[in-house]
């Protein structure tokens, strides 16, 4: 445990753009991409949208993967580690609404195990390694979500009516605050506001139109920290080698050994073991036993003479 002076290092993107439908999320994730690396080659498309990214295939020569259903957890993560592995600069999730409310994806998941509250406790695990994913890749990720009508019940003596409440994401809540930045398109004019800006780049700043220039000031303001360290890196590397663990242990012992050895990452990656134990006590990997008053394990089998 050290106290040191806080310093910002270079990051990489995390930024979420959310409309209704047919407001340009993709057309302006691009462009914001195209502003971050320059080069088009540079820029992969994880199209969820029966291939609607392709309708912009004259703005430039981009990757693609088409993902279509079952929209889960898993195909998602593969996809992104291919993009990984092939250099990309900028991975573009167009969009996040089917690993949520799609076919296969986390609301029909958590339904077909039951739909009570007690079933997110399988469900919650794959949305937190999916989320985990794309926080801690390597590539500035842009998403994008859509956005539906939201409606309140207001009773009133012994009526309810229904009455309209804005916008809601269509996407777990609280996933904007997990990113850099979150844009909104507000309107089929195409003008954006940020709902949430780390950077500080659009905070109080009037409506603007989303264009390449837009993610030239992004990776300016992503580029202006310090370089990461040697150490820094050897611990950024020692942690991602722990996530792989943490998701690879098959029982609460293992996780509970692995999460003693480590100590002083027991702070930085709580979360992590906790959702993984969540997960493993929800597969019941761990038999309950009866324990007698003297602390042995006792049989409770049945056994029959023939």
């Amino acid at each position: 445990m050290k106290l040191q002076t806080a310093e910002r290092q270079k990051v990489k993107l995390r930024l979420n753009i959310a409309s209704p439908s047919g407001f340009g999320k993709s057309y302006s994730a691009l462009l914001i991409a195209y502003g971050i690396c320059s080069n088009w080659e540079n820029i992969a498309v994880l199209d969820t949208e029966n291939g609607s990214a392709s309708l912009y295939a004259h703005l430039g020569k981009f990757k693609t993967i088409r993902l279509d259903p079952p929209f889960t957890t898993d195909r998602y993560i593969q996809a992104i580690k291919i993009c990984e592995q092939a250099g990309i600069d900028v991975i573009i999730i167009d969009s996040i609404t089917h690993v949520w409310k799609g076919q296969g994806g986390l609301l029909e998941y958590q339904n077909s195990l039951g739909g009570r509250y007690q079933d997110w406790a399988k469900a919650t695990p794959l949305y937190q390694k999916w989320l985990n994913t794309i926080l801690q890749s390597q590539c500035h990720i842009i998403t994008t979500n859509r956005k539906k009508q939201g409606y309140n019940m207001i009773t009133d003596g012994s009526k309810t009516r229904v009455e309209k409440a804005g916008l809601d994401d269509e996407i777990r809540d609280g996933y904007e605050y997990e990113m850099t930045i979150a844009l909104e398109i507000i309107n089929d004019k195409h003008l954006a506001k940020a709902s949430k800006d780390r950077t500080g780049l659009f905070t109080d700043k009037p409506e603007f139109i989303i264009t390449t220039e837009t993610g030239k000031k992004i990776i300016d303001w992503c580029n202006s920290g310090t370089p990461i360290s040697d150490r820094a890196k050897n611990n950024m590397d020692l942690s991602e080698q722990l996530l792989t663990r943490i998701e690879s242990r098959k029982s609460v012992s293992e996780l509970i050994k692995l999460y003693q050895d480590y100590p002083q990452y027991q702070e930085p990656l709580l979360s992590h073991f906790t959702t993984k134990k969540l997960f493993l006590e929800s597969k019941s990997i761990i038999q309950p036993q009866n324990f007698s008053k003297n602390g042995t394990s006792v049989n409770t089998t049945n056994h029959r003479s023939g």
